[in-house]
């Protein structure tokens, strides 16, 4: 099948997907968990080729860790399409509504995409997570996962498209979208056919479907994410959000990538942060005066305080205030998460006040942010963009809205 005649029946499938109520979008989830976690044997069978073959490549180790799917894995991709059953439908809910003074009511509801179109690099729980959230608001899905992944992602998608069939839904709501590159240009130049786009990848990728698709595109971003310990932090709280942050698992972009100390207690916090990073296997890259507080930190190159390491490293720099750290944050963030650990609320306030950036946390690791921790049942990106939706997009950021405007016969004067 060709990419135009599969967009064609996403289209046809979505026209059916907007008819259908809650308990029965609910059903099709249920059925594609219990087809996913029937298919358990496929799906890891498949998914240690595409590792096998990203090993034998050559492929880094934060690449591999995207793409490894084990039982935990996989059971989570399960466990998320159930929870998405259980939250409520967005569809056809009332955004504001009026009566204007002739008595024409006007009301704005939330109403299905159509076609969604998701690029996305190496991670094969996108796959489930894409085709779950689009389902359950109403959207037909076109999935173009990475050649890395193209194994694991059929088995899934086979197994998806199955427990579409036993709900009894149309099962090209779920598509999996293979071919060479020129595929995926006539994805992102096809208007009328598909009416979104979203990646979900490294930075050359969003670039590149940003730069190039004719489509609409909600535009995701890496996390160059930033942890600021102000002077008034607890030190054993600092220390263990940034050990969660950097060392939870490194590979994920609501990862800590970027440390900002103050000077004023950069040496009570080192001393007790940099053997938390030794035993957790972080290199940590510093700035002059941070490779002064012990031989083991290495130069960070100025490129370093930009990265996106996804790896157990993690560049840091000494500042002298608040508001140094928030120029250092400004000139490098990418705008995805930003958090600061502070017991001043005067501190906290301006943080949150002047970071610009789709999530602030205070006093918090920045891997909360992410759909399922959110409450929001799996996610399909988190954005970094400031139009429609910004954050992680659960269900309410898969829809756009409609005015629906009824009367009685009246006419305008």
């Amino acid at each position: 099948m060709t990419f135009t005649e599969q967009a064609r029946a996403a289209r046809h499938a979505s026209l059916d997907l907007q008819m259908l109520n809650r308990a029965q979008k609910d059903a099709a989830l249920n059925a594609m968990a219990d087809a996913l976690a029937a298919s358990e044997a496929d799906v890891l069978a498949a998914n240690g080729v595409d590792v096998d073959a990203a090993r034998e490549a050559g492929t880094s180790d934060a690449i591999i860790d995207r793409l490894r799917l084990d039982p935990g894995r996989l059971d989570g991709m399960v466990t998320g399409l159930r929870d998405l059953a259980l939250l409520a439908d967005p569809v056809g809910d009332v955004v504001r509504g009026w009566k204007l003074d002739n008595g024409v009511s006007v009301t704005q509801v939330r109403v299905p995409f159509g076609v969604v179109g998701i690029i996305y690099e190496a991670r094969p729980n996108v796959t489930a997570d894409a085709a779950g959230i689009c389902l359950k608001s109403g959207n037909a899905a076109l999935l173009r996962g990475s050649s890395s992944a193209v194994h694991t992602n059929r088995a899934t998608v086979a197994a998806l498209r199955h427990g579409l069939e036993i709900a009894g839904l149309n099962p090209d709501a779920v598509n999996l979208v293979e071919g060479r590159r020129e595929v995926t240009g006539e994805m992102m130049a096809a208007r009328g056919l598909v009416d979104v786009l979203i990646p979900r990848g490294g930075a050359g990728l969003i670039q590149a479907v940003v730069d190039g698709a004719k489509v609409p595109v909600i535009e995701t971003g890496t996390g160059n994410c930033h942890l600021y310990v102000d002077a008034s932090a607890d030190v054993d709280m600092a220390v263990s959000i940034m050990i969660n942050a950097k060392a939870q698992r490194c590979s994920v972009c609501n990862a800590l990538e970027t440390l900002l100390v103050h000077r004023d207690i950069a040496a009570d916090f080192w001393a007790k942060a940099l053997p938390a990073l030794v035993a957790a296997g972080v290199q940590v890259h510093g700035d002059e005066a941070t490779q002064a507080r012990d031989a083991s930190i290495q130069a960070a190159g100025p490129a370093e305080f930009d990265a996106e390491y996804l790896s157990m490293d993690l560049a840091a720099k000494e500042v002298g205030s608040l508001g140094e750290a928030l120029e250092h944050i400004r000139t490098h963030t990418t705008g995805h998460s930003e958090t600061i650990v502070t017991r001043d609320q005067a501190s906290a306030k301006a943080f949150v006040a002047q970071v610009d950036a789709a999530a602030v946390l205070v006093n918090a690791s920045s891997r909360f942010v992410d759909g399922g921790e959110f409450g929001f049942g799996a996610e399909i990106g988190i954005s970094t963009q400031k139009l429609h939706a910004r954050g992680p997009m659960g269900l309410a950021e898969m829809t756009s809205s409609k005015y629906v405007v009824e009367g009685d016969g009246q006419i305008r004067a």
